[in-house]
């Protein structure tokens, strides 16, 4: 089972950084009065760009990934399965209610989908002990981790679970993050298994403001799928969780993807891929271990190599570690447990978005720049954050100040350029 105080506050998703864009506001402002199936319609669109023809009939929309996931389990009924680590908020309203989410180890490559050996053991073990696993929830672009799981292992993770019997929900939120804009578009496990797959959208993700709560779901095109779409929208009702008129608004428009949207948003994606780069870098230099993030607003980050250098500082496990980090840093660093990782395992996620170290308009301008390893914010902020991790590895206590070397600022530049010219990196196990 996972650590009890996996998913507290203290972990929320990464934020994109960035104000809403002035026809969102516009379009939130002068909601139409069927916003509802606007919505709908323009999920319709959004979900058949990108392979997966979907009707109106079969989606469904919430205030909020967790409201909507928290639906989806109380109408699956049983116990769920998560890929370990897994994002802070899948495992509270499981908790909720009263059920269990088994946690089953990743492959050394990336996250978001369990090991499909794993996978089959423990729904073997769970089933042998009295349990009932119904639901594995995986992610096609992870969350702590920001890598991409393969077409192959989704393939052999969503068919291990059609043989075992598991509704799989697809959490695809960070699907539209990915740093490189001419890579392939991804490849959803909806696609792969259409009658055994629901997909989860949270909008916050990369479509609107972090306090604009907007999700969307996509059922299969079955009898057992309209089922379930009908008892997750009894579950909705039962919370009181319906969408606002103007956020469904909002979110129409959005999903409609308009020209200045998608530039600004690759533009974004850019900007965040350039920023785990250079970190990756860093903390690598420094001695830690991470795999190279390909998508969304994170890296995580496994300072095992350095645990004694940290055990003589008082540093035990993740709450030290976030504690400790975050202190030196002057950022929130979430520690691993909050993402279903052991607490004794010394893992944190660092956030793109608050290396940045600038609000409004100048955050704008560092997320929007062609360059924004250039800017002088976040070449500081990255030479500081370098200083950080390069004095855990050394055993030392420094405080790297606004004076901190700059080589970082160095490395993050080679590492950009090596990320353009197309030179690999090497796949790092993070565990």
């Amino acid at each position: 089972m996972a650590d009890p105080s996996y998913g507290r506050p203290g972990a929320p998703s990464p934020d994109p950084g960035l104000p809403a864009l002035p026809e969102l506001t516009a379009a939130l402002a002068a909601a139409p009065p069927r916003a509802a199936a606007a919505l709908a319609t323009a999920a319709c669109g959004y979900w058949a760009r990108r392979g997966l023809p979907t009707t109106p009939a079969r989606t469904v929309a919430a205030p909020g990934g967790p409201a909507l996931l928290l639906a989806l389990a109380a109408a699956t009924g049983g116990d769920v399965l998560v890929p370990r680590p897994c994002a802070a908020w899948w495992t509270p309203g499981l908790r909720l209610l009263g059920r269990t989410a088994y946690p089953v180890p990743t492959p050394a490559e990336s996250g978001g989908v369990p090991d499909p050996s794993a996978l089959l053991e423990t729904v073997r073990r769970v089933r042998a002990e009295g349990g009932d696993p119904r639901l594995l929830l995986v992610s096609v672009a992870d969350d702590p981790t920001g890598t991409l799981p393969g077409a192959e292992a989704l393939d052999e993770v969503v068919r291990a679970a059609a043989d075992t019997g598991l509704t799989v929900v697809s959490d695809e939120t960070w699907r539209d993050t990915v740093h490189d804009g001419a890579a392939p578009v991804l490849l959803s496990p909806a696609a792969i298994h259409p009658e055994g797959v629901v997909v989860l959208t949270d909008l916050a993700g990369a479509f609107l403001p972090s306090d604009w709560p907007a999700a969307l779901a996509r059922f299969p095109d079955t009898a057992a799928g309209a089922a379930l779409r009908e008892h997750t929208l009894d579950a909705l009702s039962a919370q009181g969780a319906a969408l606002a008129g103007p956020l469904a608004a909002a979110a129409a428009h959005a999903l409609t993807e308009p020209p200045e949207a998608t530039a600004r948003l690759r533009a974004v994606n850019r900007a965040h891929g350039a920023l785990a780069r250079a970190a990756h870098r860093a903390v690598r230099a420094a001695g830690a271990l991470a795999l190279p993030p390909r998508a969304g607003r994170c890296l995580y980050v496994d300072l095992e190599p350095s645990r004694a250098a940290l055990a003589a500082r008082g540093v035990a496990d993740a709450r030290d570690l976030e504690v400790h980090l975050g202190e030196r840093l002057g950022m929130p660093v979430p520690g691993g447990h909050r993402f279903g990782d052991a607490l004794t395992a010394l893992r944190v996620r660092v956030s793109t978005t608050s290396l940045l170290r600038s609000t409004g308009e100048s955050r704008l301008a560092s997320l929007t720049a062609s360059e924004p390893l250039e800017l002088p914010g976040a070449h500081r902020a990255l030479s500081m954050f370098a200083a950080v991790f390069d004095a855990l590895a050394a055993g030392e206590d420094a405080d790297p100040g606004e004076g901190a070397v700059t080589r970082a600022g160095a490395a993050a530049r080679e590492a950009d350029s090596d990320a353009r010219g197309g030179r690999a990196h090497r796949r790092e196990p993070h565990r």
